[in-house]
């Protein structure tokens, strides 16, 4: 008995151990064959597979055509009543042409703003088109208010009893008020002929200031030169009644102690 049963648990190990041997044996040859081709078919496949410049393209076409959409902008030629080449006077500097209407981004909000050339002051200035009403800009004055001014001229000089400096102060404000015929009696009231004194420095300066708005707007109007204009505005001067005597000595006097040290005791003996 004990013989029957041990000679078929040896023949299973035996065939068992013998197979997987001859099976590692035979495909030595065959491995370096089928090997290397499934390997370049595995490493050339994704190689060549990966499509990673079809997304770069497709993601450079939209920043190619998103400027292209930017670029036409608005060409802006009229707001708040004026238009570009226009001329308009600004009270604080005269006379000046609207060259271009821009609109500029400004902490994140967006303005429209007019640029305007003084070319005789050789400036340029951008005033946004929503305050021109607080600045006071405003068109050229009408032919009928340019001759009002210059009939203003002719007038009898009115100078107040004040201490100078005051008065200056007064002018001033007439004169970048950009009313015309407010900046004709500035003009009127500090004008001197050759046989009346000479002005003091300040007058002459404030004189200037006023005459050199009131040339320019005229001249932009009446489409003369600055100094026909200039010469317009003399000969009405010369027309205007001479102040008396007694009068012009009080001005005078008046301007020289205000200038000098302010004095209103000099100023009211001159005037009585």
């Amino acid at each position: 008995m004990p013989n029957k049963t041990a000679k078929p648990a040896a023949k299973p190990a035996a065939k068992v151990a013998a197979k997987p041997v001859e099976k590692s044996a035979l495909p030595k040859n065959a491995l370096p064959k089928t090997a290397p081709k499934e390997a370049v078919k595995a490493v050339a496949k994704p190689a060549t597979k990966p499509v990673a410049a079809k997304p770069a393209v497709a993601a450079a076409k939209p920043a190619v055509a998103t400027p292209r959409a930017e670029e036409p902008k608005k060409v802006l030629t009229q707001r708040q009543g004026f238009k570009t080449g226009e001329f308009v006077v600004y009270p604080a500097h005269g006379v000046g042409q609207i060259l271009a209407i821009e609109e500029q981004e400004i902490a994140g909000a967006k303005l429209e703003l007019f640029v305007i050339n003084f070319m005789k002051d050789k400036m340029t200035l951008r005033v946004p088109t929503a305050k021109v009403a607080n600045v006071g800009m405003r068109k050229l004055s009408e032919p009928a208010l340019v001759k009002r001014a210059l009939e203003t001229l002719k007038g009898r000089a009115r100078i107040k009893r004040t201490m100078w400096s005051r008065r200056a102060q007064e002018y001033e404000a007439k004169i970048n008020s950009g009313d015309i015929v407010a900046i004709a009696e500035v003009v009127r009231d500090l004008f001197r002929s050759d046989s009346q004194p000479e002005q003091s420095y300040s007058e002459r300066q404030l004189y200037e200031a006023a005459l050199d708005r009131l040339s320019r707007e005229i001249a932009v109007v009446q489409h003369v030169t600055e100094t026909e204009a200039v010469k317009e505005i003399e000969g009405q001067l010369a027309k205007s009644p001479r102040r008396g005597a007694k009068a012009e000595a009080g001005a005078e006097a008046g301007a020289d102690d205000a200038d000098a040290d302010g004095d209103d005791a000099a100023v009211a003996d001159e005037a009585a």
